[in-house]
């Protein structure tokens, strides 16, 4: 799913106008980015939780030259989903899936 698509359901499941909805989810992904920026935990019950992880320096090799390259130390987004999550698109017992011939 696209950010497009994801504006567009939002827009016909809450009956708003796109605009309207683009607004929402624009401030939904702003409000993500801050918290991580700022080391934030971010955690949505039912769905995950998004957080960041420390990556530490290391060097590296460029693949066509094969000359050593230093990668500073980062810092990642990381999202952890929740059991109910992973049960959901595994197709819980709550919810069956077709049987198998």
């Amino acid at each position: 799913m696209t950010k497009a698509e994801l504006i567009e359901e939002v827009s016909r499941v809450v009956e708003m106008t796109r605009k309207d909805s683009e607004v929402i989810v624009e401030a939904i992904f702003d409000s993500v980015v801050r918290a991580l920026r700022t080391g934030d935990k971010i955690e949505i019950r039912g769905f995950g939780s998004f957080r960041t992880r420390q990556r530490q320096p290391r060097v590296g090799r460029n693949p066509k030259t094969g000359a050593r390259v230093d990668v500073p130390a980062k810092r990642i987004p990381y999202f952890k989903p929740s059991k109910e999550l992973k049960d959901l698109v595994n197709g819980s017992p709550a919810t069956p899936e077709p049987a198998q011939p």
